[in-house]
């Protein structure tokens, strides 16, 4: 292997002044001829040069494309490669690394932006999310914006309108009133700026292309206020910061709750409840019925108290433990019989046996929904809901999900859920 000699010296900044620059850095600025600087701040780096009393340079104006690594293969002496914060954190060194020895290739690491906004808004950013839409889709800002981490850090791209995709995926996510929109702008330089924007008025006009938003999840209790009568965003409800999506989607939600044809007064148990959304909703539409919730989850009746506040209403009963236990243990005749009942979050054994001990006692007229995931276990539960007298039917429901992206729109799919109803019939 032919040993390289030249040196490609990728130098990340965070400001427009040699003087920032460590006492070694500058060292190299000033005996290393070939210098290639990204376009957009292209003058402010040629401009180092005019004070030394150097040889001339060769600056080369880069767009960060094949003519820049053309231009690199061309050099036969040291280059040094002007970037951003660490080039290797969503910057050019990956595109170095592919086209680049590692001999060849010595990097200057900077703070990054992210990491400077940080500092600067003063808040711990270790557990943050951090992705990059300079150059790319916007499908990870998506996947990430669903997961609903504590802090996001995004790096835009001022050339596909990324602030202007970043706002409609919030909005199209119902996480608006979740977030606080952190425009941060040309981030440890001259003309830094910081602010925070209300996402409900339109952008302001006067951004520079320098920038990079952090959304942090905010503390205010506003956003609970002035809830829908029907069809609640999954946003308002707090569940697991591990499994930010194990909750009843808004728009099965919507439909189980049509399909229990709520009373305006009796009994409804929400069996597999998880964080309590379709109970508690129900609750909300009907608040004289008495609402029973079960969950095995640990931390579960914390999740369903907490959603309780929200939503203002209180359930008459929370038993965070499995439903066999429930069953067997629990003396149920000291309970009220459902005349609503929800069986989710269990397998297929589990449902039969729900339906076997709780289905016989139910009255004419009484209703169970089952959302299921699993189309195998679908016929044993409906013939056992048939068998005690119930008439069935399914549906699935399947829908989707409008997503801006540079080029426009694309539909996200949710999971198809096949909802199996059940209504009590005359002996």
């Amino acid at each position: 292997m032919t040993e390289v000699y030249r040196k490609i010296h990728v130098v990340g900044i965070n400001s427009f002044i040699f003087k920032d620059l460590p006492s070694k850095l500058q060292d190299l600025f000033i005996k290393t001829g070939n210098i290639a600087v990204p376009n957009s701040y292209f003058e402010e780096i040629k401009s180092w040069s005019e004070s030394l009393i150097e040889k001339k340079k060769s600056f080369f104006s880069s767009n960060s494309n094949n003519e820049l690594i053309n231009w690199l293969r061309s050099k036969k002496t040291d280059v040094i490669l002007i970037s951003r914060g660490d080039p290797l954190w969503f910057g050019i060194g990956r595109i170095l690394l592919e086209n680049f020895s590692k001999d060849e290739l010595i990097f200057y690491p900077s703070n990054t932006a992210i990491q400077l906004a940080f500092s600067k808004l003063k808040i711990p950013w270790q557990d943050t999310v951090n992705i990059s839409i300079h150059g790319r889709d916007s499908i990870k800002l998506v996947e990430s914006l669903k997961a609903r981490p504590s802090n996001l850090a995004i790096i835009t791209d001022s050339h596909n309108k990324s602030l202007e995709i970043i706002k409609k995926n919030l909005s199209e996510l119902n996480l608006i009133d979740l977030y606080d929109f952190w425009l941060c702008e040309e981030i440890g330089f001259d003309n830094e700026k910081i602010r925070k924007l209300n996402l409900k008025e339109s952008l302001p006009s006067d951004i520079s292309s320098l920038n990079i938003v952090v959304l942090t999840k905010t503390k205010a209790n506003s956003l609970h206020n002035n809830l829908p009568l029907f069809g609640i965003n999954d946003s308002v409800f707090k569940t697991f910061d591990d499994r930010p999506n194990l909750l009843t989607k808004r728009e099965v939600r919507v439909q189980i709750l049509a399909d229990l044809e709520l009373p305006k007064n009796g009994v409804i148990w929400d069996i597999g409840a998880g964080c309590g959304s379709i109970g508690l909703e129900a609750l909300k539409l009907r608040n004289n019925l008495d609402l029973f919730c079960i969950d095995k989850k640990i931390g579960s009746k914390a999740l369903i108290i907490e959603n309780s506040k929200r939503l203002g209403v209180k359930p008459k009963f929370i038993f965070e433990e499995d439903i066999i236990k429930t069953l067997n243990t629990r003396n149920l005749s000291s309970f009220e019989k459902p005349n609503r009942l929800i069986i989710g979050g269990c397998d297929k054994k589990t449902k039969l046996q729900i339906i076997n001990t709780m289905a016989k006692d139910m009255r004419i007229g009484d209703i169970i929904v089952i959302p299921i995931i699993d189309i195998q276990t679908i016929k044993e539960l409906k013939e056992e809901l048939e068998d005690k007298n119930f008439k069935t039917n399914l549906n699935l429901i399947q829908t989707y999900k409008s997503l801006s992206i540079a080029e426009g729109i694309r539909l996200e799919p949710n999971n198809p859920i096949f909802l199996l109803k059940g209504k009590k019939l005359n002996f």
